[in-house]
């Protein structure tokens, strides 16, 4: 039997039962509510419908702050209705239940998360553990290394520089604490906003259970409802912030190696790139540029004249990245202005005795900068000052684990002292235990915000190895030091869909491996593959064979040359979606339930959608190379829902050559679960286009600052009856801030096919203030079913041109409204 009673001290719930007598008492706030039981307080708050607060404390609350969340968002709040055992909002209902258990679940009675008991303490440490479905899937994690879906597998939080990592490997490099669940074709996230060393267990101890918990810090997580993946995506990036839009340049393709040097061979490379015709927009120098490997210096020996030489670079539309580890030099009396300045400003960290720590990196001794010090993240954006004056164009934060040589651990000493010095923060002293997973976002903020003091109307481009959620704000990322074989190639699909689905969409992988030299078919089918992902950054390691896309000769140049090429066709579309994340955080590089949430409830099985080499890159372009890439045995693919088009020949492929039918049971029959056998092949990397994409695409240029010499095309994939036809284009001046005051262009695209066949695009009136750089734009219509004769804009007759697989016509790029209507 069991029974309770409202006592209006705020709800006093007795619970009876045969074995337990409990009392816990429940205090509501506008938003939210608290109950307290056995010395133990659980707090939940709601800061919106869908997004929800979830604190526990022993003795007193925890400090209110975060590294990661945006101010706003953590102190946002929504109006609650009170329940005997929690509260409801208009689309969540929050119940505490016996131990200060939480269950949450959605309006209709569906359970998203529910305790299995209370939160374990042990000493500072706890975990919390959450009852698991039997197919309950989990995603996120940043770049944890395995598959895409982590289900059965436990990971550790504690940035750690991980040379040559293996996909058992853990932890690497970044502290990403996000996750996104799939229970029962429903969608959540949960942001579990502790900095410590911490752990999750996704069903590897216990299959009926995942779980959270840490070594000390808070219990404060936040639980973020979908249902379906992109509103989970979107409620992550105002929690914790967007990835701000990147310039256009930084998705060209990129040439990096450890290292180029002297001056003569970086500029070398540069001239070989435009010799072979090989688009190309960025070029990268690693330690070696700089004098005895000490941050923030030049080799004047090897590198006599960087001024001229990025000079030189910018006339042939080459931007130059420079690396900058965190580490300074420990190096006093020999005018290295870094260090005396840090010292002067008692900008580095401390031993426990108040001494500086200094520790071994690439230079020697070094001291470490103290990022929780605002005023220390000013100082350290100072220094870039002089190669922002040379006109360098981005900047690279590695070894911000931070790394340190000395220690099997890899870092320093967790006895080490920050000083937290921060708006929103107590002023106070903490040890590493708190600190090591915050330095390398705080490391890569400070970069962020000291370059666009010095370029204050200008993007700055910033790449991290390390960070914590919430680091897209300030930096892309890569997935730090890989290897050359087929199966790093393999792994990066994943683990690029995993950051992104952890708010870093900006994010690639060193193109060929960075440790080990790749047989030619590795490095030439990894640039195939690698022309489709956010970043294109070819990257090697010293000692290794030379990665450049000619070292293996005229053929495989050749077919390495066509990827990058066809990247830069593609870069309007890629460069809409990029737009598309720094407002929503929908990722660039997608797993297929994104764009498919309901497959698996229609039938396709959950590792068919997550669990294949396959992925989106926006929400149209799906690419499906081979999930063993050294074998050459043919492999199944089985493609989403709908109708689907072959990018390289415009047919329609598997059984969507019969969507034509406009019967719908025949149809949908079709439509489902369409799978199709591909042979592998060295020239070859598959690529399908949603029937009903509207996809921008231009003409050929050797880099973004080139005006291409064509009309912009609008290719039009047509859609089986039923499906949806749209398509956006984005564009700006490609490097400044302009854009966030209207200073852009955007069109947004639809189409309808009538049941006669004819063809109706509407071109809507273009958004924002910016001049498209194209005078004219070309519309291809691909998938007619017969040829097409007439074509009307806006009433007047234009030009038509009908080939084997599309008809095309062109016409004046306007600002207002167009409609094409084709017959």
């Amino acid at each position: 039997m069991r029974s309770s009673f409202v006592c209006r001290l705020g709800i006093l719930v007795i619970v009876l039962s045969p074995f337990t007598i409990r009392a816990q008492q429940l205090r509501f706030t506008t938003n939210g509510v608290t109950a307290t039981a056995n010395g133990t307080t659980l707090e939940v708050t709601a800061l919106a419908d869908d997004k929800l607060r979830v604190r526990e404390w022993r003795t007193q609350a925890p400090e209110d702050a975060s590294w990661a969340v945006l101010p706003a968002s953590r102190t946002s709040q929504v109006a609650i209705s009170e329940d005997v055992r929690g509260f409801h909002t208009q689309k969540l209902s929050v119940e505490i239940g016996e131990g200060l258990s939480l269950k949450i679940s959605d309006r209709s009675g569906h359970v998203l998360q529910e305790d299995t008991g209370p939160a374990r303490w042990r000493g500072d440490g706890f975990t919390v553990f959450k009852r698991r479905t039997e197919n309950e899937h989990f995603f996120g994690l940043g770049d944890k290394p395995g598959p895409l879906d982590r289900t059965g597998e436990a990971f550790t939080m504690w940035n750690t520089d991980s040379f040559g990592w293996q996909e058992s490997t853990d932890p690497i490099y970044k502290s990403i604490p996000f996750f996104l669940g799939e229970r029962e074709g429903r969608y959540y996230g949960v942001l579990f906003d502790n900095t410590w060393r911490s752990s999750f267990d996704f069903g590897r101890a216990n299959d009926e259970e995942y779980s959270f918990g840490s070594l000390g810090g808070p219990v404060d997580y936040y639980f973020l409802y979908g249902p379906e993946p992109r509103d989970v995506m979107a409620a992550y990036a105002w929690l914790t912030g967007p990835a701000p839009l990147p310039p256009l340049w930084s998705f060209g393709f990129q040439q990096s190696r450890y290292t180029y040097s002297p001056e003569s061979q970086l500029m070398d490379v540069a001239a070989r790139l435009r010799k072979d015709k090989i688009p190309a927009d960025a070029l990268w120098l690693d330690i070696d540029f700089q004098k005895n490997n000490m941050p923030f210096t030049v080799d004047p020996v090897r590198f006599p004249h960087f001024p001229e030489m990025v000079s030189q670079l910018a006339k042939d539309h080459f931007h130059l990245i420079v690396i900058a580890d965190l580490h300074v030099a420990d190096k006093p009396n020999i005018g290295y202005a870094p260090y005396d300045s840090g010292v002067e400003g008692d900008h580095f960290v401390k031993n426990p005795d108040g001494t500086t720590y200094v520790g071994p990196v690439w230079p020697g001794p070094s001291v470490f900068p103290d990022f929780t010090r605002q005023q220390t993240r000013q100082w350290f954006g100072t220094l870039y000052k002089d190669f922002v004056k040379d006109g360098v164009s981005g900047f690279w934060n590695d070894m911000n684990e931070p790394a340190v040589f000395r220690y099997p651990s890899k870092t320093m000493p967790l006895d080490v002292q920050h000083r937290i010095d921060e708006p929103g923060f107590v002023t106070r002293t903490t040890s590493h235990r708190e600190a090591h997973n915050i330095m390398g976002i705080e490391n890569s903020r400070a970069t962020y915000d000291g370059v666009l003091a010095l370029r204050p109307n200008e993007r700055p481009y910033v790449m991290t190895r390390a960070s914590y959620a919430g680091g897209q704000r300030y930096a892309v990322t890569w997935t730090g030091d890989n290897s050359s074989t087929w199966n790093h190639l393999r792994m990066t699909i994943p683990q690029l869909m995993n950051l992104g689905l952890s708010g870093f969409s900006f994010a690639g992988a060193d193109v060929g491996g960075f440790a080990g030299s790749p047989p030619a078919d590795l490095l030439t089918k990894w640039l195939e593959v690698a022309a489709f992902q956010p970043i294109d950054r070819d990257h090697s390691a010293k000692g290794t064979r030379m990665h450049e896309p000619w070292v293996d000769g005229p053929e495989q140049e050749a077919m390495r040359r066509r990827y990058i090429e066809e990247r830069y066709r593609l870069l309007p579309y890629i460069y809409t979606v990029a737009e598309e994340t720094s407002r929503d955080g929908m990722p660039m590089m997608r797993p297929l339930f994104m764009e498919f949430p309901n497959a698996a409830s229609d039938g396709t099985p959950m590792d068919l959608i997550a669990g294949g080499a396959e992925f989106m890159l926006g929400p149209d372009l799906l690419i499906a190379p081979n999930p063993s890439p050294e074998e050459v045995a043919p492999y199944e693919l089985h493609l989403p829902p709908g109708s689907w088009y072959d990018y390289w020949t415009g047919k329609p492929v598997g059984v969507a050559t019969k969507t034509q039918a406009r019967d719908a049971e025949v149809r949908d029959a079709l439509l489902q679960n369409q799978q199709i056998l591909l042979k592998p092949e060295m020239a070859t990397v598959p690529v399908y286009v949603r029937g009903g994409a509207i996809l921008p695409l231009q003409e050929l240029v050797q880099n973004t600052d080139e005006i291409p010499n064509g009309p912009l095309t609008l290719r039009v994939y047509l859609p089986a009856a039923g499906e949806r036809c749209e398509g956006s284009i984005y564009g700006d001046d490609g490097h400044s801030l302009n854009y966030r005051k209207g200073d852009f262009y955007r069109n947004n695209i639809t189409c309808a096919v009538a049941r006669d066949g004819s063809v109706t695009i509407k071109i809507d009136a273009r958004e924002g203030g910016y001049r498209p750089r194209w005078k004219n734009l070309r519309v291809e219509l691909v998938g007619a079913v017969h040829p097409l004769k007439e074509a009307t804009l806006n009433d007047v007759k234009v030009p038509i041109t009908n080939s084997d697989s599309k008809a095309s016509m062109e016409f004046e790029y306007g600002s207002n409204v167009m409609q094409l209507i084709v017959r």
